[in-house]
């Protein structure tokens, strides 16, 4: 027995200063699994009481006696007495569970209650407790004559968050939608699921896809879709294009203080989508060469002569593209002489002629430069910049 004892001491000792409790020196800790819990979560409770150990041989029990009992309460409700059992024979440390039932309660908006609230029980893991969004749950333990240890831990709502496994996606990705939400852990015996709204920019109508709980107490939910920009919306498949942002909400009805019991609040992320192709190989862009005004093709540079600037751009990729052409134009001296541009749109595959006026100022040997981007905002290169060297005379 003694070597028991000081075993226990040497695991709670960094903690507590009693070594070997008694009905002297009263040592029992109270212990529960989590510092905080959700309205309808499960409250895993210790005791370790080595002093109630009286046959070592033997599995013995604590709190159900009405002289020495333990009571477990919220803030207006209660289960006394309420046994609790020790782990093993010898063990001296006594435990078990409630679950908490909350209170009447439209969770997802429907207009029926998701809750089904109880108080019964008299342990170690059959007790049911109603408790309130903002409550605190007490358990105590009457130790010895005109000795009770209590132990109190708080019950909150929280705010629920959802993700995107990534920010951004490709078509043939498999996409991952993750809502972590304590409160919607309404049964934590079972897999709990929750519903959430997906739509793209190309279909804003989206789809409702289920979120399955990862275990029985997480409150972290998972559900995966796929894209598809040949196929409309249907089951767990949303239709999208590159280019397209995605998103994923959630009705939050389980809001803290300072909201309401009534309110509710839309939980929203996005991501987006993006071609599979690197963003240089996208399009294709051809040499430039310089023609007349009628786009015949000329060989000698004459200062103060308009000539035209000829290229053409081929999109590479099964979807619409915006871009923007630059052309730059820079002197011996690396000084910019001329810069323009041309903003358009290319169709699937689309081969488009590109043609801008110029006319140099005086003879020199010039750099002409030409740059696709996506954007002027965004500034993404679509195909590697060209170079060319024009000598005027």
């Amino acid at each position: 027995m003694y070597l028991i004892l000081v075993g226990l001491f040497l695991i709670f000792s960094p903690a507590y200063a009693e070594s070997i409790p008694d009905y002297d020196k009263p040592y029992a800790p109270i212990f529960t699994d989590k510092s905080v819990y959700s309205w309808t979560d499960k409250i895993i409770i210790s005791v370790m009481a080595p002093s109630w150990n009286s046959n070592p041989n033997q599995i013995n029990s604590i709190g159900h006696l009405e002289s020495h009992s333990i009571k477990i309460s919220s803030g207006e409700y209660s289960l006394k007495p309420y046994r609790l059992t020790e782990t093993n024979s010898n063990s001296g440390i006594f435990s078990g569970e409630i679950i908490l039932t909350g209170f009447l309660h439209d969770v997802d908006g429907d207009g029926i209650f998701d809750t089904n609230p109880r108080t019964t029980g008299n342990g170690p893991t059959n007790g049911f407790l109603q408790s309130d969004r903002d409550d605190s749950i007490s358990i105590s333990f009457e130790f010895a004559d005109g000795v009770t240890l209590v132990e109190s831990i708080p019950v909150s709502w929280n705010h629920g968050t959802i993700q995107f496994s990534k920010d951004t996606f490709v078509l043939n990705d498999s996409i991952q939608i993750r809502v972590i939400d304590s409160d919607l852990n309404l049964n934590p015996e079972m897999i709990d699921s929750t519903t959430i709204e997906v739509f793209s920019d190309s279909d804003v109508g989206g789809l409702l896809v289920n979120a399955m709980e990862t275990s029985e107490r997480s409150g972290d939910f998972i559900s995966t879709i796929t894209l598809s920009a040949d196929s409309s919306s249907s089951g767990n498949r949303l239709y999208a294009v590159p280019g397209d942002a995605i998103f994923a909400k959630y009705d939050d009805h389980t809001l803290p203080k300072p909201f309401s019991k009534s309110d509710n609040q839309y939980v929203e992320t996005f991501a987006k989508i993006d071609h599979s192709a690197l963003a240089l190989d996208r399009i294709h862009v051809s040499p430039v060469f310089l023609s007349d005004g009628f786009g015949n093709p000329i060989t000698e540079y004459l200062a103060n002569i308009q000539m035209q600037i000829v290229g053409s751009i081929e999109n590479k990729i099964n979807y619409d593209q915006e871009f923007i052409y630059f052309f730059q134009i820079k002197n011996s001296d690396g000084i910019v002489t001329s810069i323009s541009w041309i903003q358009g749109q290319l169709s699937p595959n689309q081969i488009l002629d590109i043609s801008q006026s110029w006319v140099p100022e005086k003879p020199d040997s010039y750099i002409l430069e030409t740059y696709v981007w996506n954007s002027l905002t965004e500034l993404m290169p679509m195909s590697p910049p060209t170079s060319t060297i024009i000598i005027v005379n």
